[in-house]
């Protein structure tokens, strides 16, 4: 079974301004000539982590991770003035852009493969390949799945939890209530709902619970821009139009995609990723018969790797 890559350090970071009041951090790892690569991470509102970084060859890849507007290393922190799914679209190409690329592989995991499909189709002709885990397409069934009912049937116990902090009236609509409250509460109040939220997610995550993915959603720092931003997304629908990204998978159909799934993900459940791939026709499904929605589960990582490898060998000995 394949592991992470050892651990490196960015060989380049940046700050770069998008709209106000927004500043991205940016950074670039691995092999400077390398097939770029950018990593997309979760939420939205999660934030890169340096662990990110491993799932690359480092000989071959130009690794290229930010954390998107208002989380993370960007600023200001927990920002949803100007944060849209439109907007994160355009950070990209600026990004592109700024680093010079012509082309690169997409990688994105939950949220993270949301905003991958958004971009390849708005800008089919800048990707060469995409890796997407834990198929989110952001419909309205998927956030009921896992915000109103269904994924509380499996984690009874930790959506008790999830809940308390509303009355009766307000569990109707969990995510518009909980986006309601942070938007209404004193800071204290406003951070203990969000760890709240934030530790719903954390829980659910992996086939048996780490303790490094629950004190990582559990920071203060990580779970108010994950749960500011994550109400303000859902509770507008993403900013996609209904069924969206699945609607529009004639521009990218031509596009390399590995499309890697947990069967037990419990937080975006595999018929996304089956619906994904019947649209897709140059698309692989690999279902992973032990995995959930954490990548850092190990046969995860395992399929993960081997995914990126497999990329890497399309394109090592043509130009990037």
């Amino acid at each position: 079974m394949l592991t992470l890559f050892a651990d490196i350090h960015p060989y380049a970071q940046h700050r770069i301004d998008v709209d106000a009041p927004h500043n991205l951090y940016l950074e670039e790892s691995g092999n400077p000539d390398g097939i770029p690569i950018v990593f997309l991470h979760g939420g939205p509102g999660l934030g890169c982590e340096p662990w990110n970084r491993r799932f690359f060859d480092p000989q071959v890849y130009r690794i290229i991770l930010f954390d998107q507007r208002g989380c993370g290393r960007s600023t200001p922190h927990a920002c949803i003035e100007n944060n849209t799914t439109a907007d994160l679209v355009a950070d990209m190409e600026k990004i592109r852009r700024f680093l010079q690329i012509e082309k690169w592989v997409l990688f994105g995991g939950s949220w993270g493969s949301t905003l991958a499909l958004a971009y390849a189709q708005s800008h089919p002709e800048q990707v060469m390949a995409m890796i997407l885990r834990g198929i989110f397409l952001c419909r309205k069934q998927e956030i009921q799945w896992f915000y109103q009912h269904g994924a509380n049937q499996i984690f009874a116990d930790h959506w008790q939890d999830f809940i308390r902090p509303l009355n009766a009236k307000q569990q109707k609509n969990i995510v518009q209530s909980y986006y309601q409250l942070l938007q209404q509460e004193n800071e204290l109040k406003q951070l203990a709902l969000a760890k709240n939220w934030a530790l719903w997610e954390a829980r659910c995550a992996n086939l048996q619970t780490r303790k490094s993915v629950l004190n990582h959603f559990g920071d203060a720092h990580t779970a108010l821009s994950l749960a500011l931003i994550e109400t303000h997304y859902f509770v507008h629908d993403s900013f996609l139009k209904p069924n969206q990204l699945l609607d529009h998978c004639k521009v990218i159909s031509d596009i390399p995609t590995i499309l890697v799934q947990g069967r037990y993900d419990m937080i975006c459940p595999l018929t996304s990723a089956y619906e994904l791939h019947q649209h897709l026709s140059q698309s692989r499904l690999e279902i992973v018969a032990v995995g959930a929605h954490s990548a850092k589960d190990e046969a995860m990582v395992d399929a993960l790797i081997r995914a990126t490898n497999e990329v890497a060998k399309l394109y090592t000995d043509q130009n990037y």
